[in-house]
């Protein structure tokens, strides 16, 4: 099923992400994980590529046995950074062959040993060429309410988010935030700028005191004085830090859904147990 057909199904929904093992001796894990969120039947599921797209293969696998063995409805991610023409084309052939309707479409993080492939720069030519190939398939990209952290300047972020968006993406999934208040600014700008697909604001649990820094150092996303107390109170009792960073999206999510912005994605990592609290949180309200 189309992503954006849910959407249109469903005034309120909430989908999960999980990521493939970078070495097939963690695929039973990951696959283990991935079925345990599946039974909490979400809206949809994501399924990320890895950085270089080192993790493809299994993206499909676990993409194809989310959709046949439990009826969840993927998305499936597919980078360019390290990708050349041919291996995009082969990855969508990939996908359309395991009745994949949906493709997260980025450009993925620089490999630590640098750029392996030029043929694209950018996502929105990925978009472009997926269009061209097979227009049948449902395509999301990405946003960023505080501007991609290699943009000087938010508006000229949001000029290239425009293009994306002409280029056929059907909608867009923020990066992580913790002050709804970044999003509802951010939302406005883009409408602003004619850009009227829809936006699912990504959430991330903050369920360890270490995620705080290594957010900050991938996406650059601010961390409120809210967030700084509650991880200075629970950091030394990983339950209650838990807990807390289960309870801190889930307020998150129900003000988002308050406010009219009803279609919300979960980083959830790969952990059962913090979608399940999310959900647990959410029963009532979202179905």
């Amino acid at each position: 099923m189309k992503i954006t057909d849910i959407f249109k199904e469903k005034e309120v929904t909430l989908s999960f992400e999980v990521f493939p093992p970078k070495t097939d001796a963690g695929y039973e894990a990951v696959e283990k994980a991935a079925a345990e969120i599946a039974a909490l039947k979400p809206d949809f599921m994501s399924v990320t590529y890895g950085a270089g797209g080192g993790t493809s293969k299994n993206t499909a696998a676990i993409s194809s046995d989310l959709q046949d063995k439990y009826g969840v409805t993927v998305l499936s991610h597919l980078t360019c950074v390290s990708s050349t023409k041919e291996t995009v084309k082969s990855m969508i052939e990939e996908y359309k062959s395991r009745g994949i309707e949906n493709i997260m479409a980025l450009r993925g993080d620089i490999p630590k040993e640098g750029r392996i492939c030029y043929d694209y720069d950018h996502a929105t030519q990925l978009i472009y060429d997926i269009k061209s190939i097979d227009e049948s398939f449902c395509i999301g990209g990405a946003c960023y309410p505080e501007g991609h952290i290699e943009c000087a300047r938010q508006s000229e972020d949001i000029e290239h988010l425009k293009e994306k968006v002409d280029a056929g993406c059907d909608f867009l999934t923020t990066q992580m935030f913790f002050d709804n208040s970044t999003l509802y600014q951010f939302l406005y700008r883009i409408r602003e700028k004619g850009i009227e697909v829809p936006v699912l604001p990504g959430i991330m649990p903050i369920t360890n005191a270490k995620q705080v820094s290594r957010s900050v150092a991938l996406s650059g996303s601010t961390i409120p004085q809210k967030m700084k107390i509650m991880v200075d109170r629970f950091a030394d009792d990983p339950d209650k830090m838990k807990e807390a960073g289960i309870i801190y999206a889930s307020d998150q999510i129900i003000d988002l859904i308050s406010n009219g912005v009803s279609h919300i994605h979960v980083y959830s990592m790969n952990k059962p147990d913090i979608a399940a609290g999310i959900m647990r949180n959410l029963a009532t309200i979202i179905r």
